[in-house]
């Protein structure tokens, strides 16, 4: 079976905190079971579901063939509320999830973030049963993510080892202490916002995802 809607979709939804900004972007023949949750970076340092390494994730699920969901954090945008340390923002990924769900009849949540929208994409994944969940640039030195046992389902952590804001060492340790492992894929001199190899992220990452619903 497959969907056929808009190419973009923008939304207002009436969240937990207020309205939630939301884009929901769904390619031709797009699976109808499948949705992408796309987290963004931090929303103190200019965190939108417009950045652009969110924005290649979004095109990556779409390369998949899959349609891909954004939504500002809370007080991003014309998305209500104030920024809540990542507590309340995991709130509201859980809240959109379940909209997707309920109101769009999708069946299985892919948990993508960047950033500090890596930690909500993480907790998302832990909350329920994701089909996949793909953290790039998690910041594991200022988030407890050992606090949550890893999820058990197909899981990618993409990290630049020249990364200014998020030690690729610490990440790198992070991933050998958890089990069961993700997988990692390095970008050998990428930094933080992946600069000049976004088109290889797309690429490298799309092809991920479509090799995991080929073997699902």
């Amino acid at each position: 079976m497959t969907r056929h809607s808009p190419t973009a979709e923008k939304l207002l939804l009436h969240g937990v905190a207020g309205p939630i900004e939301a884009l929901l972007e769904s390619p031709p023949g797009a699976r109808d079971d499948v949705i992408a949750i796309c987290c963004h970076p931090h929303p103190l340092y200019g965190g939108t579901m417009q950045n652009k390494v969110v924005h290649t994730l979004a095109r990556a699920c779409r390369d998949a063939g899959v349609a891909s969901l954004r939504f500002n954090f809370r007080g991003v945008g014309a998305s209500g509320g104030k920024h809540d340390h990542g507590e309340g923002e995991g709130e509201d990924a859980a809240w959109i999830a379940d909209w997707a769900c309920r109101e769009r009849g999708y069946r299985v949540i892919w948990s993508l973030g960047f950033s500090f929208g890596a930690w909500v994409a993480f907790r998302l994944a832990t909350l329920g049963d994701a089909g996949l969940l793909v953290t790039v640039a998690p910041p594991v030195q200022r988030f407890d993510f050992a606090r949550h046992a890893a999820p058990a389902c197909p899981w990618l952590v993409v990290q630049g080892d020249a990364d200014e804001l998020v030690n690729h060492e610490a990440v790198l340790g992070w991933t050998r202490a958890v089990s069961p492992a993700p997988e990692v894929m390095i970008f050998a001199g990428a930094e933080h916002f992946f600069h000049g190899r976004l088109t290889e992220l797309r690429t490298r990452v799309g092809g991920w995802l479509a090799a995991r619903l080929a073997g699902a």
